[in-house]
């Protein structure tokens, strides 16, 4: 019984939300738009480092691994092909994702937890301010627009690592990198990883939101349940990456 409650906890929490996102601006009742860049610019902006640092490792990494293999057969040049592919379809999204679910996510669950623990949420209800419009709207909107962005720097990133790794210790000659990299990718690759980056996007709110009104205590459970919306975050993001992959699998 209580994993249906929190389903239809969720899915209420699910409906409510977008339903002040895309439904009531129609309505009258606009976005609040400061709101929204203020949490673009903590989610998305203060991100890029972080996340640039470590899509650069990863291109690295991924470029060595592959030319480990790929120098048996003398292949090397297929490097260019396999960073750029799995950068852009699977790992610049999912680390991406990742590591915002880290960083944000746990922020949101704690921030609305703490609001919870210490009543303000009853006052903000009390005063005819619905939580979900004041709270989660802007977050949702930030990740929906950052997190695809967020996800292209990481997929650039990752791909110059890649490249400056095999230009240098591999001695591929540059152009020859570009060339292949450019041939090997397609649109729908990056579409692909952005439309992963967009959904990612809202799971990480829809968790991090959920897991902060659940609190019912005080700075124990909000920090149960901050850890509790990173794992579930992160769970979810791997589910829905599977469910994406397969989907664009059969049907591109």
């Amino acid at each position: 019984m209580t994993f249906l409650k929190d389903i239809n906890d969720a899915s209420k929490l699910i409906n409510e939300t977008f339903y002040w996102a895309f439904v009531s601006p129609f309505k009258g009742r606009g976005i609040r738009v400061r709101a929204s860049i203020s949490e673009m610019v903590k989610a998305g902006y203060n991100s890029v480092p972080i996340v640039a640092v470590i899509s650069f490792f990863i291109g690295v990494i991924l470029a060595l691994q592959s030319a480990y293999q790929l120098k048996r057969v003398g292949a090397l040049i297929y490097v260019a092909n396999l960073v750029g592919v799995s950068i852009t379809r699977e790992l610049g999204p999912i680390i991406t994702a990742i590591i915002v679910s880290g960083r944000s996510g746990s922020a949101y669950a704690a921030e609305i937890g703490s609001m919870k623990a210490a009543e303000e949420i009853d006052a903000l209800k009390t005063m005819g301010i619905n939580p979900v419009r004041f709270l989660v709207v802007p977050k949702l909107m930030a990740l929906m627009i950052m997190l695809p962005v967020l996800t292209i720097i990481a997929d650039v990133v990752g791909i110059f690592g890649g490249f400056l790794l095999s230009t240098t210790v591999l001695e591929i000659h540059p152009y020859s990198y570009f060339q292949q990299t450019v041939n090997a990718l397609l649109v729908k690759d990056i579409i692909t990883g952005l439309v992963k980056a967009w959904a990612f996007g809202v799971i990480i709110t829809i968790v991090g939101a959920y897991q902060g009104f659940k609190v019912e205590g005080g700075a124990e459970e909000v920090g149960r349940r901050t850890t509790a919306s990173v794992v579930a975050s992160i769970f979810l993001v791997i589910v829905f990456d599977l469910f994406f992959t397969a989907l664009f699998y059969y049907f591109t």
